[in-house]
């Protein structure tokens, strides 16, 4: 075993400086691998990240392959229902929610609540075809979808940049005006009419909470006051 010459310090076979005083180990009968492989990389490096393409190709295939494999496991089995296209339909949804907004970076809110809206829409479509329902498609279920995406839509371009206070009221008055267009639309298709009640209880509860946080809001001390008990 060789030893420092500027220390004394012991040294292993295959020391290249002292580890007390780095000095260099200057052995000429000393054998080095100089070819030896690092035990730690010399350069730093990082995983090629995915690319957008190669993802939304990779989850088309996927749900391509469910939809071709229920199809014809529904053939095959024979069935007096095509219990199939409830499957199909519901990857063709999954594809509208997530194909198109991972290929567009740029896709604004208007445009991936219109396809999220959409592809609801022809999802609840291929049901009511399976089961010979477009009546109560077109009278209830559409108009219900349709209305859940401009609520969507409302909440998306009004919430932005609001305080807690104002966003909690938005949504409390958001919810209280859907429950009155869903009974509404619930009532026309059943008995043609409208006798508001369940939702009346929605709103009397949404107004019972919105009026407080409006004063709260308007007045700069209780204002104050909420944000150092409740941190908003």
């Amino acid at each position: 075993m060789p030893y420092c010459v500027h220390c004394g310090v012991k040294l292993d076979d295959d020391a290249r400086r002292c580890p007390l005083c780095g000095t260099p180990v200057m052995d000429p009968n000393l054998v080095r691998e100089s070819a030896a492989e690092p035990v730690f990389p010399t350069q730093a490096g990082e995983v090629k990240p995915v690319s957008r393409g190669e993802a939304a190709l990779l989850i088309t295939v996927i749900l391509a392959s469910i939809s071709a494999a229920c199809g014809a496991l529904n053939l095959f089995l024979r069935a007096e229902q095509v219990w199939s296209l409830y499957i199909i339909g519901a990857m063709a949804m999954l594809w509208l929610w997530f194909v198109p907004p991972l290929m567009d970076r740029k896709m604004g809110r208007f445009l991936r609540l219109l396809l999220d809206t959409a592809a609801i829409a022809l999802y609840v479509l291929i049901i009511a075809l399976v089961n010979h329902g477009l009546s109560w498609y077109k009278g209830l279920a559409l108009p219900i979808v349709l209305s859940t995406g401009a609520a969507a839509l409302f909440l998306a371009l009004v919430l932005p940049g609001r305080s807690i206070l104002s966003k909690t009221a938005l949504l409390l008055g958001t919810a209280g005006g859907y429950a009155l267009l869903l009974e509404l639309l619930i009532d026309r298709f059943l008995t043609e009419g409208w006798e508001p009640g369940w939702s009346l209880v929605v709103v009397a509860i949404c107004a019972a909470i919105i009026v407080p946080l409006i004063i709260v809001r308007r007045v700069p001390s209780l204002r104050e006051e909420a944000r150092r008990r409740f941190h908003i």
